[in-house]
């Protein structure tokens, strides 16, 4: 099987079920960011290169998997039996996001992105997963998406942010705190 069909030549792509939409339809941008979000954190993956971590972004990327799955069906035509996503996903994140909140001072301020290049990445992830999750919340308002959708992208954004602040603090890196100007 040859990787291009040129079916798309003409602007548009095909669903799960067969629907044909334009590629800057919604739906396609919402499930295209959830895909740039998934290889970006195997980019970060790499960079990390810590097993116990690697695991963790793993499943992350699984389940953007299957997130990007569900997004690119067509809600009504698609017949074909999709993985699926559940509360126990969320609640993963949420366990690892409490677990490394143990180990990090409070937060008193804002901080600046940045510190280390790593960091700076994860910094880049959690934008990416908030520009995934303003998409999917777009969609929603018109078609239908399950809510699990839009909640785990609400706590991978969280867990992001948290792993960033978590690599900063191993790292060392220094968290620049934001000083907002007042004259």
């Amino acid at each position: 099987m040859k990787v291009y069909t040129k079916k798309g030549d003409g602007g548009t792509t095909g669903l799960i079920g067969g629907t044909r939409l334009p590629k800057h339809h919604i739906r396609i941008e919402s499930y295209g960011t959830v895909d740039e979000l998934n290889s970006y954190i195997g980019l970060l993956r790499d960079l990390i290169n810590e097993e116990s971590k690697s695991l963790i972004l793993i499943e992350i990327q699984d389940r953007l998997f299957t997130i990007g799955s569900q997004l690119a069906a067509d809600p009504v035509k698609s017949k074909m039996t999709l993985p699926e996503l559940f509360e126990s996903d969320i609640t993963f994140l949420e366990n690892h996001i409490d677990g490394m909140e143990t180990e990090l001072p409070p937060m008193k301020f804002f901080v600046l992105p940045g510190g280390n290049a790593i960091v700076s990445q994860c910094h880049i992830a959690r934008c990416i997963c908030r520009r995934a999750e303003r998409l999917v919340s777009q969609l929603s308002e018109s078609e239908t998406v399950s809510p699990l959708i839009s909640a785990y992208m609400n706590r991978l954004s969280d867990y992001l942010f948290v792993l960033s602040r978590k690599l900063a603090h191993e790292l060392n890196a220094i968290e620049t705190p934001w000083k907002p100007r007042t004259h």
